[in-house]
């Protein structure tokens, strides 16, 4: 049995740790709030662009663009939002396993495959098991803005444009709720899905010289876009799993302490116990 000297020294370790717990849990709320509202903020703005930009490139006859084509896959890009920090329970763990099952089923050699990582712990991920990571970016703010990420943005569809890669997916961790988030997987390009919109009532749009050249100017800022929207809700979502986590272990600290607290009563009432009884035996032997 443990001595009351490393029983209360665990009790007072485990103490300063639920507090260190309770305190990133208030600051991961507090950064929730805000990057939940980010988040919803962002979407209008994107219904916008994305029906601005299905009705100019299924509404004209003459409109083409190469980001709207398929064509034969050579090479495919893997866009991957992950965090810089861990602490964040399944956030990482659950998009990176993802994206190492849909890699290994559809690849064969690390040629057929490129990898952009959005975080430390994705690019580590990848890095540490030798697969093919052309271009990463950390030190993303929790609160990011559209030019912190529109160099990274604006390489990632010039790849696409010059033919570095054929098609790009993008993972992420869509967020539902402070305690459900959910890992997507999204084809980015070539923009094929746009046809899925048009079963709604487009806007019907005058534009000027022609749709060609709207086309080329607004399809890369609508890709980028899509990419900056997904970091948004990535970021909601990892806090909501690391103030889910962190809350997770400030309830295991607690239960910790009143189970450490009762072993120490006993174990301060047995010593006690101990005490009276020696006491007793050797005025007994005095008599």
């Amino acid at each position: 049995m443990a001595s009351l000297r490393d029983i209360k020294t665990r009790i007072n370790s485990t103490k300063k740790t639920s507090q260190i717990t309770k305190a990133m849990e208030m600051v991961s709320a507090s950064k929730l709030n805000r990057a939940e509202m980010n988040a919803k903020s962002f979407v209008p703005y994107m219904d916008k662009i994305q029906d601005v930009v299905t009705s100019i490139a299924l509404g004209s006859q003459d409109a083409s663009h190469p980001m709207l084509e398929n064509r034969p896959v050579k090479k495919t890009g893997y866009l991957v939002i992950t965090s810089d920090r861990g602490l964040a329970g399944a956030y990482n763990a659950s998009i990176l396993r993802q994206v190492r099952l849909a890699i290994e089923s559809r690849h064969r050699s690390k040629d057929e495959y490129a990898i952009i990582a959005i975080g430390r712990v994705g690019r580590d991920f990848f890095v540490k098991r030798g697969m093919n990571v052309l271009l990463d970016i950390t030190g993303v703010p929790d609160q990011p803005n559209f030019a912190d990420i529109k160099e990274m943005t604006s390489k990632a569809v010039d790849m696409f444009q010059d033919e570095t890669i054929d098609e790009l997916y993008m993972y992420y961790s869509h967020y539902v709720s402070a305690i459900q988030q959910e890992v997507q997987e999204k084809k980015l390009l070539p923009l094929t899905d746009l046809a899925e919109s048009s079963e709604k009532k487009l806007t019907s749009y005058e534009f000027e010289p022609n749709a060609e050249e709207i086309l080329e100017v607004l399809l890369p800022q609508y890709a980028e876009s899509l990419i900056y929207g997904a970091l948004l809700d990535g970021k909601a979502s990892e806090h909501a799993s690391r103030m889910t986590a962190m809350k997770s272990a400030t309830d295991n600290a607690k239960e910790l302490i009143d189970s450490l607290s009762l072993s120490y009563n006993r174990a301060r009432q047995a010593a006690i116990t101990q005490e009276i009884t020696e006491i007793v035996g050797g005025a007994a032997a005095l008599e």
